[in-house]
């Protein structure tokens, strides 16, 4: 997915942003980069690989090497940026948060008639920055220009512009799927994705961004130059697994919801009957953890780390860009704690579950390690399509999924027909899904959260929060 952080003060904001930016890590793995502005330098850029280093370590001379009043920073999971433009807006370095699943078509479209072109990269793709930079510059400012390529993206884009007149110009995606916060100093503003990033700087709440909303910011204040959308469709995802503990969007918590989450899971186990004999509740590092907490809590069973992930080396298991090394640092990672596993009955919470492949080496590991019993819970229901707003489940096709595979076992291409079914455990179909996936990952019972307790756990209208990846529905 990605992360930005920018601001805009009467003194130099490198460092700020630095820190600010670094503190979105958690959202993207592939890319990081500042761009900075200076009355004197003009603008400045730099961007650098961090598939296998943090941002951190690539840009801890930054300070040294940038200077600015203005300075934007991202952390990408998709392409390079930000890149600086020079276009009939000006010049000006750009980032985006989301996704463009109609590249192609856009691209064509606008060769078609420009005259112009991309910057190629290997495979002959366009930068999708570089693409939403030349929709913006189809129009005659930078407030209509943003209008007009969030209408044409199919997809997802939260946007951040720096003028090389020391402005910041920010936006927020069409129906507000990810957040965008702006946070008030002492001298000056700042924008950001994640809320704690700019608390910790010494910044305060200035306000969040609406649907579609567009704000120009300076060292002085805030200009609104688009009005918010009436429709919103949050990602629930936010707070099931991507946001940061510490986050709060639309006024909610994540670590709050995840011990609601896991309440309200505990509950409906009771009322089933099933997983009453368990001697612990275990989460899944890192983001299982608080749902199993608000589990354990909710039932009176105790709360254990049966397992620790060892991270001073790998922190983060999906860096490798190979598949099966990213299986085996995961399970490399896992160091148990033989006391709180041989012999025991073991219920363990994890943020989602998707393709499986990582949780199959999880259970396996632990029966290894003297297991009586693994349980497996899902703090979300069924993830039964890819995400194709923020890619999510990093699946290329749907039937990467486990709960799609099975189904496609079970009952065939008709099944797809059946998957409100397939997701509620009180159905038949619910019933044999379970077992399906019981028997593949061998689990002794694997239950998922239902939609309606999810967004009970957030909180909010669910009229304005995106389930696309459980149901389907847009």
């Amino acid at each position: 997915m990605g992360g930005f952080f920018g601001a805009v003060c009467h003194r130099d904001v490198i460092s700020d942003v630095f820190f600010g930016t670094d503190y979105h890590s958690h959202l993207g793995t592939k890319r990081g980069g500042m761009a900075a502005y200076d009355t004197e330098v003009g603008l400045q850029r730099d961007i650098h690989n961090i598939e296998n280093s943090p941002f951190r370590t690539k840009f801890e001379h930054v300070t040294e090497e940038m200077r600015g009043s203005a300075a934007i920073g991202c952390i990408s999971d998709s392409d390079p940026q930000p890149l600086l433009i020079r276009s009939n807006l000006g010049t000006y370095a750009i980032c985006m948060i989301g996704v463009i699943n109609n590249a192609a078509a856009l691209t064509g479209q606008y060769l078609s008639f420009s005259g112009g072109h991309f910057d190629a990269m290997t495979g002959g793709n366009v930068n999708s920055t570089e693409l939403l930079a030349a929709l913006i510059d189809q129009k005659s400012n930078f407030t209509d220009g943003i209008r007009f390529a969030q209408k044409s993206i199919e997809g997802t884009a939260s946007i951040m512009i720096l003028k090389d007149d020391g402005s910041i110009i920010v936006a927020r995606d069409r129906l507000g799927r990810l957040p965008v916060s702006v946070g008030r100093g002492d001298d000056g503003f700042c924008v950001s994705f994640e809320t704690y990033a700019y608390q910790k700087l010494g910044y305060v709440k200035e306000r969040e961004l609406g649907p579609g909303e567009i704000l120009q910011i300076t060292a002085d204040g805030v200009t609104q130059l688009s009005e918010p959308g009436k429709e919103m469709r949050i990602c629930s995802f936010l707070w099931s697994y991507y946001g940061y503990p510490t986050s709060s969007y639309e006024g909610v918590n994540v670590e709050v919801m995840r011990y609601r989450n896991g309440a309200i899971m505990a509950e409906n186990d009771k009322e089933s009957g099933k997983a009453q004999d368990v001697d612990y509740v275990v989460g899944v590092p890192d983001s299982g953890t608080p749902h199993a907490i608000g589990y354990a809590n909710k039932s009176g069973k105790h709360f254990a780390r049966a397992f620790i992930k060892y991270t001073p080396t790998w922190a983060r298991s999906f860096t490798p860009s190979n598949q099966s090394d990213r299986n085996r640092i995961a399970k490399m990672k896992q160091i148990p704690v033989p006391e709180l596993i041989e012999d025991k009955k073991l219920l363990f919470v994890d943020d989602s579950i998707v393709r499986g492949t990582q949780l199959r080496e999880t259970v396996e590991f632990l029966y290894e390690s003297g297991a009586k019993e693994v349980h497996m819970r899902s703090a979300c229901p069924p993830v039964m399509f890819g995400c194709k707003y923020l890619n999510f489940s990093r699946a290329t096709n749907d039937m990467e999924l486990i709960a799609r595979r099975k189904i496609m076992e079970i009952e065939g291409e008709k099944g797809f027909s059946y998957i409100d079914e397939y997701s509620d455990f009180s159905t038949e179909r619910g019933k044999k899904l379970r077992e399906a996936i019981c028997k593949e990952l061998h689990l002794a019972s694997i239950e998922y959260q239902t939609i309606e307790g999810i967004t009970k756990a957030i909180g909010i209208d669910p009229c304005k929060l995106c389930t696309y990846c459980w149901n389907g529905k847009e």
